[in-house]
């Protein structure tokens, strides 16, 4: 097993026998929440390619080359993938530059790189197919917001919940969840976010979709409107959504007729993925030694004490994140 600085000299070697002969530098590109890293590897000619690092026995690189190619068939712009070994866990891929949306957006150009990042989106929704990809299941999505009290109340906070508390958020993941599962379905990148998307051409890249399922349509829709590190106002929003459902419709895509009744499930499904969000950034920081996350929290409580303060039936959720917000 390859640990540490062990892994890069392991990466260097099995780039060196992919390109013998050649001067290759390598030098950090990226990495995420994740155990990945990222590197940028440069040849004498200035050929670049990304080399992923993902350890084996903490990451499983098969679905990022199984999503890689769904994505491709469905004509998004994804990294082709030029060289594997899943067993020490190194992948080769197609360099999509350096310019995340996230540094790039701004109020001059936010509206023409949503677009893009819209219409590549309904491209990946059409090209559901079934048994593709995991179920977005009610188990998962359980899993998911049992991270809240977990991880971000309990341990974060030190809160502990009232009987009542408890009976309280168990009702309202209750209504989270059936709406969800409501939901027509479609592919679902599950963190369709302004990071993970690059501006190049055609644009958008899309990165980091390994944790592709089958599940809500209204999932990677709210990933991209309410992300953790950018927010728009309200109507900027309600106008960028309004535009994609559009595009959705005219594409044939099962959105629903009713464009209230798609907006109460967008909301209800960010509130979903924001009360996941702050659980994970939790255990990142506390399992996983990596603090910055927590920073961003009080974007993510702001999102769902907005949501749950617009619904009676999330009230009591409302209260409880006003009375432990810090």
């Amino acid at each position: 097993m390859i640990h540490g600085d062990a892994r890069r000299a392991a990466l260097e070697a099995w780039l060196a026998g992919l390109f013998p002969g050649e001067r290759l530098s390598l030098a950090s590109a990226s990495e995420d929440a994740s155990f990945r890293r990222y590197f940028r590897a440069t040849l004498s000619d200035a050929c670049s390619f990304v080399a992923m690092d993902a350890p084996p026995e903490k990451e499983d690189c098969g679905p990022f080359v199984h999503v890689a190619g769904l994505l491709a068939a469905a004509g998004v712009h994804a990294p082709r993938i030029h060289a594997q070994d899943l067993a020490q866990g190194f992948l080769l891929l197609t360099d999509l530059g350096t310019t995340t949306y996230l540094q790039a957006l701004g109020h001059d150009n936010a509206t023409s790189l949503f677009s893009d990042a819209t219409e590549a989106l309904v491209r990946w929704q059409l090209a559901t197919r079934p048994g593709m990809l995991p179920d977005y299941d009610e188990a998962l999505l359980r899993r998911e917001l049992a991270l809240f009290p977990e991880w971000y109340l309990g341990r974060h906070l030190e809160v502990e919940l009232a009987p009542g508390e408890r009976q309280m958020l168990e009702n309202v993941f209750g209504i989270l969840i059936r709406s969800a599962l409501a939901q027509p379905r479609v592919y679902v990148h599950r963190d369709y976010m302004p990071r993970n998307l690059m501006v190049c051409d055609p644009n958008p890249g899309v990165l980091d979709f390994q944790d592709a399922v089958c599940g809500p349509i209204t999932y990677d829709m709210v990933s991209l409107m309410r992300d953790a590190f950018v927010s728009w106002d309200e109507e900027q929003v309600l106008d960028w959504t309004v535009r994609y459902w559009e595009k959705a419709r005219r594409a044939g895509l099962p959105v629903d007729e009713d464009f209230g009744e798609f907006w109460r499930a967008f909301e209800w499904m960010g509130l979903q993925r924001h009360l996941k969000v702050l659980g994970i950034f939790a255990r990142i920081n506390y399992r996983d030694g990596k603090p910055k996350y927590l920073a961003d929290t009080p974007r993510f409580i702001g999102y769902a004490q907005a949501v749950a303060g617009r619904y009676r039936e999330l009230g009591g959720l409302q209260r409880l994140l006003a009375e432990t917000a810090r």
